[in-house]
């Protein structure tokens, strides 16, 4: 009896054995498939652009620098026209890009943006530019003419400077500050405004984009 119990028991473990080395590679190979990712090697794939390479909107690019867009309130009440051999009125600057600057030659942040206005103006003349440095004076001795013209000859301004004794021009255009940049498009419409010192880079390029837009 115990012999017939030892076959049944060896018999049994022998067919056991074989059962499973017949399982063991389909177990293996399922393993594998459900695990390891197939990569194609002749996939067609584009890399998109970063977002450093991807081109601004022009548009967007403009609405930082072309901040206004109101039209322009002529010149009004003007003492004395300096640097022109007469008066001067928007009317006939329309066509090119103005650049109203009100400043008083003894205003620090006034005298600290010269540099850059008078390069503007001797960079762009010949293309349509036009400042016009509306002297608006802060104290009384300010509005003497020659104090002006010395002024203007130390800070080698070589554009046209209307005295606004009366702060008539400056009442016009609502103005408070010094300095003050209202540039003009060639069809009488104010489109950036700055006040104080600062955006240099901002400014120019907004020049740039008017004089383009006077080209079409």
């Amino acid at each position: 009896m115990k012999t017939i119990i030892t076959l049944v028991v060896i018999t049994g473990v022998i067919v056991g054995f074989i059962y499973f080395m017949q399982q063991k590679p389909n177990a293996t190979s399922n393993s594998s498939s459900q695990t390891k990712p197939v990569i194609p090697t002749n996939a067609n794939t584009q890399q998109l652009p970063s977002e450093e390479t991807l081109p601004q909107p022009q548009v967007q690019q403009q609405s930082t620098v072309l901040n206004e867009n109101k039209p322009a309130p002529e010149f009004t009440g003007i003492t004395k026209w300096l640097n022109t051999e007469r008066p001067l009125t928007l009317t006939e600057l329309r066509g090119k890009v103005v650049l109203i600057d009100f400043w008083t030659y003894t205003c620090i942040n006034c005298i600290r943006t010269l540099p850059y206005v008078t390069k503007w103006y001797d960079t762009y003349k010949d293309q349509g530019f036009v400042v016009i440095g509306v002297h608006t004076p802060e104290f009384a001795y300010e509005k003497k003419t020659e104090n002006v013209l010395n002024a203007i000859k130390e800070h080698n301004i070589h554009y046209p400077v209307p005295q606004d004794n009366d702060f008539a021009t400056w009442s016009a255009y609502d103005n408070q500050y010094w300095p003050a940049f209202y540039l003009i498009d060639a069809n009488g419409i104010i489109r950036r405004t700055h006040f104080g010192e600062g955006e240099y880079d901002k400014t120019e390029q907004a020049i740039q984009i008017l004089l383009n837009e006077a080209k079409l």
